[in-house]
């Protein structure tokens, strides 16, 4: 059951990364988006719990640790699509389970026996394969060092969430408490950079006053961004996806191993390498098209092992 909660929680994180992609093309403001996705899962959590009546426990405060490295790993993956290679960031985010398979086993033992250790190896040879066909180099990072802080901020998320399971912490509150600390981080954000701005287009209309020719361009250029309030309710939008993916993830940590259950989640990469390929048409080498072969197979592999 572990491994179908799991799948779909791909599909809609899949679904999620692909939206980002799209989004970080657009004159947007990154964290008025980020705000309005977890707006919307903080809406969504506190409204089916009135329903639901899931209990607050102790172990429901693991959702602020959650919603930190959320804000984190958030931030890095959007930042990453706006100035790398879409297939590339895509590949990082496909890589937290090795981050969690070796923090689970350091900090609670988890093991993998034969079949799972086969299956999972495989599913990061493929992506390791990738990886090797971007040709990532110091002069050709293509925000590869978003990628990895996007890596490292997931893995550390997958954890907190088996945490939250292990204490006995419901699905709900534990999701409010995430939403909630990611959105007043993303806000404390927003309204930083929107004071950035403030500052920025003051000290050019003051540079201007005795050229009130040259004080237009700037105001031009300004008017060509989405309104806050598209951009806001396009975020709660996009937060759809990802509070449903989250609601799924935390039964699947529940009742699955957790390294096995955060690469079956990573596979979401796949849906962002398709969409790189056949919608913004970016080519795939025989190393990129080989490692999503070996991947898919990972997959088929641990499927039989479950």
């Amino acid at each position: 059951m572990w491994f179908l909660f799991a799948a779909a929680s791909a599909i809609c994180f899949g679904l999620r990364g692909i939206l980002y992609q799209w989004t970080s093309q657009r004159p947007i403001d990154r964290n008025l988006l980020l705000l309005g996705v977890y707006l919307s899962g903080t809406v969504i959590a506190a409204v089916i719990n009135l329903f639901a009546g899931q209990p607050w426990s102790e172990g429901c405060w693991v959702g602020v640790w959650m919603g930190l490295f959320s804000f984190i790993s958030n931030a890095s993956m959007y930042r990453g699509f706006a100035v790398g290679k879409a297939s590339l960031i895509a590949m990082f985010t496909g890589l937290p389970p090795v981050v969690v398979v070796i923090l689970a086993y350091v900090l609670w033992g988890e093991k993998l026996n034969l079949w799972q250790s086969m299956a999972f190896l495989v599913i990061v040879f493929g992506i390791l394969m990738i990886r090797y066909s971007n040709d990532i180099s110091l002069r050709n990072l293509q925000g590869a060092q978003w990628g990895i802080i996007t890596m490292i901020a997931f893995g550390i998320t997958d954890l907190s969430s088996k945490k939250a399971t292990m204490l006995g912490a419901a699905t709900l509150p534990t999701l409010l408490m995430m939403y909630v600390t990611g959105s007043l981080l993303f806000g404390i954000s927003w309204y930083m950079s929107r004071r950035r701005l403030a500052s920025a287009r003051a000290m050019v209309a003051a540079a201007a006053e005795d050229q009130e020719a040259e004080s237009s361009p700037p105001a031009a250029s300004a008017n060509r961004g989405w309104s806050s309030s598209k951009t806001l309710f396009w975020g709660m939008f996009v937060g759809i996806t990802n509070i449903s993916g989250m609601m799924l993830v935390m039964p699947a940590f529940k009742l699955g191993v957790t390294g096995l259950v955060s690469v079956v989640i990573a596979m979401n990469v796949v849906f962002v390498l398709l969409y790189a390929r056949f919608i913004l048409k970016e080519r795939f080498s025989r190393l990129e098209a080989g490692g999503l072969t070996c991947a898919l197979i990972g997959v088929l592999i641990l499927r039989l092992a479950a």
